[in-house]
């Protein structure tokens, strides 16, 4: 990890902070005391923001709104989220326009809107979203189209999900695992911290990789895209990650604060 001097200097060249949502901005419905102070102190010190999450029950759209009932107003093109890597990937790599969207109907109306079809039974691909909208029906016929050879993709790895009151609800990581212990074929992977959503994290920003410093609760997929594709990490401990997990992980930040709240001090 950089020692404060060192920190200090590599800020000086950041842009853009990637921030996470769910544990680092805000937890469940409730915004933390320093949220909106921290974006005000980086429009005064000439920085932007993209909030960049894996959660992928929401559209753009639908984080907007959440925010407005927070009392912040928020650009749509200031988020970015699993599912826009996702839609960007597929369009330009993927097997085709059909698709069947294991998730919210948010999810599925986005995926519409950048022009893809929903076809349950013959699909070109299936797409596994934070599936709240979960049934075994669903999850019976995912397993067999996935059985038939229909291409599996998931937005993003997490396995959990925080909310208020220090629980924790299955994600779509977890939903992805029983898919494939009943098939046999692992996704793939478009959201946090694989190679797809950087991408798209910095085409949307317009920035470079060392013009981005990656924020978030999560060692496994915040920090790790940080660390996987030459963007400054920064651990915040209001989410998932523990100080007593950071002596265990295999993944460690640049840095750690508390909160985004202590980030302030530092720029």
């Amino acid at each position: 990890m950089l020692n404060h001097n060192e920190f200090r200097r590599r800020l000086q060249a950041i842009k853009c902070f990637s921030l996470d949502l769910d544990g680092t901005f805000y937890l469940g419905d409730t915004l933390f005391d320093f949220s909106i102070p921290f974006l005000h102190h980086l429009q005064q010190t000439g920085r932007t923001y993209l909030f960049t999450t894996n959660n992928s029950s929401l559209s753009p759209r639908e984080y907007v709104q959440k925010f407005a009932r927070m009392g912040l107003e928020v650009p749509v093109e200031r988020i970015y989220t699993s599912a826009d890597a996702t839609a960007e990937y597929l369009l330009k790599h993927g097997p085709g326009h059909r698709l069947f969207v294991l998730g919210t109907e948010p999810l599925i109306r986005f995926f519409e809107r950048h022009g893809f079809v929903m076809e349950p039974d013959s699909p070109d691909a299936l797409v596994l979203g934070f599936d709240l909208d979960f049934d075994y029906s669903r999850l019976h016929h995912a397993v067999q189209l996935v059985r038939r050879g229909v291409p599996f993709y998931a937005t993003h790895p997490d396995l959990t999900c925080p909310v208020e009151n220090d629980e924790w609800m299955p994600d779509c990581g977890s939903l992805s695992m029983a898919i494939a212990a009943a098939s046999g074929v692992r996704p793939v992977f478009l959201g946090k911290p694989f190679r797809p959503m950087v991408e798209g994290m910095l085409r949307r920003a317009g920035v470079g990789p060392e013009e981005m410093a990656v924020v978030g609760d999560r060692l496994q997929t915040d920090i790790r895209t940080g660390r996987d594709n030459g963007l400054l990490s920064i651990l915040v401990l209001t989410g998932e990650t523990r100080p007593e997990d950071l002596e265990k992980s295999d993944v460690q930040p640049d840095f750690v604060v508390t909160s985004l709240g202590e980030l302030m001090e530092f720029l």
